[in-house]
């Protein structure tokens, strides 16, 4: 029965993991909390760093590691499994929406410009197109 509870904990930090990784990354957050901490952040090291998924699910997952409390010896193997389950189902999810900053003539960044499709050179020649309304 512990190698059923030891997966079911498994499985459910990936998907915390990747959970609070796509929050921090790509999304504003519960009354923009996240996006003012990455506005705080600004464009530096730190700034890049949270908008990096890959980056921020190495840190959310060392996070669950602490939670899950593996033997010494399990800790670099849970930390990246967990990290690598939470990007692979980064990548299931498919193709997803950048909203990119555009600065006005005037020297502000407050306007974005959405990427109806086409190719975005951060999506290594992956197309994606925006659904919906808004």
């Amino acid at each position: 029965m512990e190698n059923v509870s030891s997966w079911l904990h498994f499985v459910l930090a990936a998907l915390a993991t990747w959970r609070l990784s796509h929050l921090i990354a790509f999304e504003d957050g519960p009354w923009d909390v996240i996006v003012r901490m990455r506005r705080w952040a600004g464009g530096g090291f730190w700034g890049r760093l949270l908008d990096c998924f890959y980056c921020v699910s190495l840190w959310v997952s060392a996070g669950m590691v602490a939670l899950l409390r593996p033997t010494l010896q399990d800790v670099p193997l849970l930390w990246l499994g967990l990290s690598g389950a939470a990007c692979l189902l980064d990548r299931l999810g498919g193709d997803r929406v950048r909203i990119h900053a555009v600065e006005e003539e005037g020297g502000s960044a407050d306007a974005v410009l959405r990427t109806e499709s086409g190719e975005d050179p951060e999506s290594n020649g992956r197309r994606h197109s925006v659904s919906g309304s808004g």
